[in-house]
């Protein structure tokens, strides 16, 4: 009985030793919590592009995903709501020279050019707005027109009116272009007009004598015309590039007096009567003069016929083309030239020309940003005898065939590749150094192009609907933003 008790107190105590144990293991004896869930695996909801030193216009791969965890970083709130221009694209003036140096490619090559340039693909900068030049620019390898004559001559019915000058490089490959991009948007302008119509009888400087007002209007109205015959069409026109440059070869001065006048009493009634819906667009030079678009839209005969008005950035400031906006709403500005020089820094030139002509021509309404010359050799050619010897293409197309890309193009990209032709800019808001333009495409992904024109890196948010992304650019970089 003795052994028995002993066995039952035994058991009585390992029963209250595995109780006591219990309790002090599993605070007072409830159920352990759970284990902490798994944190949320995120997915990139923001592509992000930068170009900064050796990373050109290359996609990141870290992961951007909107939440709404606090940090200090100062905010650029994208905005849908806020409506501004339509954007009618990007791109480039193709010089007859540009037109030349991309001919000379082998047939596989070129093809795999224009692709990347005109298309729409991974692989493809999407450029969507083309400058041409009526005749030659400067930076074609010789001077004319589509109406040249000999000395003392001249052809006031246009008979001798031809394209053909340009029928050997521009046309065929601009018919290449429109193969691959078949919507792309196409602006024309003379840097001279015939010189028996000048009062000076050469291609540069001089002024268009008033007597030839009309038939200059009809050189225009025959160029519109047999463009489109050859299948090409012209969407815009200016009268003259840089009207106040009389230093250029070609060249012409065409005071905004002169303008308002050819416009409003030849050109403006010729394309009427022609039913010619070609949009008229006027100045075509430096944001130092916004009185001269101003003065021609202040004259009610003149301002009919014009369409809006087009600015270069070699003078003054691109605040300009808000002026020229807010002075008459109703009429569009564009944004058409700006080069990059042969001495030129990527660094500084990536800076400046985001800052100002991608960034700047769009916050201040423009619906155009082209940089000026698509391509040219590794000498800066071809050029007129005195023409510009240091201008530097997008693309260095060498005597040998090699294809290099310049900042101009990684500039125009950081746009075009992202932001078709019938995109919307909308509202965003400048921060500390960071300058920005958002805009929303036609298939409705938001866009927003980032440079940090500050000295030192900068972390910031992106706030779209009340959540925000977390990203970083170091001084001097640009990032576009695609979600």
């Amino acid at each position: 009985m003795l052994y028995k008790k002993e066995m039952i107190i035994s058991a009585i105590l390992l029963m209250l030793i595995s109780f006591s144990c219990s309790k002090s293991t599993s605070g007072g004896g409830s159920t352990p919590p759970p284990p902490p869930p798994p944190p949320p695996v995120l997915t990139n909801e923001v592509d992000f592009w930068l170009t900064y030193q050796s990373s050109l216009l290359q996609k990141q791969t870290g992961i951007l995903s909107f939440s709404t965890i606090g940090n200090a970083n100062p905010f650029i709130d994208v905005d849908t709501t806020q409506i501004f221009q339509t954007v009618d694209g990007f791109g480039y003036t193709l010089t007859g020279g540009s037109a030349s140096v991309i001919n000379h490619l082998a047939a596989a090559e070129k093809l795999s050019l224009l692709r990347e340039l005109f298309g729409n693909g991974d692989n493809s900068i999407g450029i969507s707005y083309l400058r041409i030049s009526i005749g030659s620019s400067d930076l074609n390898s010789t001077v004319f027109s589509y109406d040249d004559m000999p000395a003392g001559q001249t052809d006031i019915n246009l008979i001798n009116f031809s394209l053909n000058p340009d029928k050997a490089e521009l046309i065929p490959l601009l018919k290449e272009i429109l193969q691959i991009n078949p919507t792309i948007k196409i602006l024309a302008c003379p840097w001279s007009p015939p010189v028996w119509m000048k009062d000076n009888g050469s291609s540069i400087g001089g002024s268009l004598q008033p007597q030839y007002y009309n038939v200059y209007a009809q050189y225009f109205v025959k160029y519109i015309q047999q463009m489109k015959g050859e299948g090409i069409t012209i969407d815009a026109i200016t009268p003259q590039n840089e009207p106040l440059n009389p230093g250029n070869n070609p060249s012409l001065v065409m005071t905004a007096l002169q303008q308002a006048n050819f416009i409003k009493n030849s050109l403006g009634p010729a394309f009427q009567v022609a039913t010619i819906n070609t949009k008229i667009i006027a100045y075509d030079h430096n944001c130092d003069h916004p009185d001269y678009p101003i003065t021609i839209l202040n004259d009610a005969g003149a301002k009919q016929f014009i369409y809006g008005s087009a600015f270069h950035l070699y003078a003054g400031d691109i605040s300009a083309l808000t002026q020229v906006h807010n002075a008459y709403p109703e009429k569009h500005v564009y944004f058409t030239e700006q080069y990059t020089a042969s001495n030129g820094d990527f660094a500084g030139d990536i800076k400046w020309h985001l800052k100002n002509i991608i960034i700047g021509s769009m916050r201040n309404w423009s619906r155009t940003a082209l940089e000026w010359n698509l391509a040219n050799d590794e000498y800066f050619g071809p050029h007129t005898s005195g023409g510009c010897t240091t201008c530097k293409g997008a693309l260095t197309i060498t005597t040998g065939g090699a294809i290099i890309h310049n900042v101009a193009y990684y500039i125009i990209a950081h746009a075009s590749k992202f932001i078709p032709s019938g995109s919307v800019r909308i509202g965003s808001n400048l921060t500390g150094s960071l300058q920005n333009v958002a805009f929303k495409t036609p298939e409705g992904k938001k866009i927003l192009i980032v440079e940090n024109d500050g000295a030192t890196s900068t972390s910031f948010n992106i706030r779209f609907n009340n959540k925000w992304i977390s990203t970083t650019l170091a001084a001097g970089a640009v990032g576009t933003y695609v979600w």
